[in-house]
């Protein structure tokens, strides 16, 4: 038996490779864990789903995983690969890094590097997690499977 949720990042990119572009970045994603006890080892779920990155992705199919160590490692680090609108594969790496004193911010907002297939990084991003608008789909997400 494992867990699932679905939820939804929002914010901007920004290019950083002397091109231009940049602008909308929005990934929404399903995680599912393995069976617990090998959740309880790795700490580590599956991601599918689909990003939007203006001006490089546009509702493209991503996969990576989620590494969940809030508590001990005090951090959630998010990581996937996506083809984007011109056929090349882009990668996503961005991590929580949870501090108690900064609870709602630290757990909500998500700063991250897009890469591009050779692994240079192309981008900055930070995506946010909306409180107001997204707790109750984020909690009703939730199941065992």
């Amino acid at each position: 038996m494992g867990f699932g949720f679905a939820e939804t990042m929002s914010g901007t990119w920004t290019r950083c490779d002397g091109q231009v572009g940049g602008g909308a970045f929005e990934f929404r994603v399903e995680a599912e864990s393995g069976p617990l006890a090998e959740f309880r080892r790795s700490r580590t779920a599956r991601l599918t789903g689909v990003v939007d990155a203006a001006g490089l992705a546009t509702q493209r199919r991503l996969e990576g995983t989620l590494e969940m160590r809030p508590f001990l490692g005090r951090r959630l680090r998010y990581q996937f690969e996506f083809t984007g609108d011109d056929g090349a594969r882009y990668g996503f790496a961005g991590q929580k890094d949870i501090r108690w004193t900064d609870a709602a911010r630290t757990w909500t907002e998500l700063p991250g590097e897009l890469t591009d297939d050779g692994g240079l990084v192309i981008g900055t991003a930070v995506a946010r997690f909306d409180l107001r608008g997204q707790s109750l789909a984020f909690v009703r997400s939730f199941h065992w499977r």
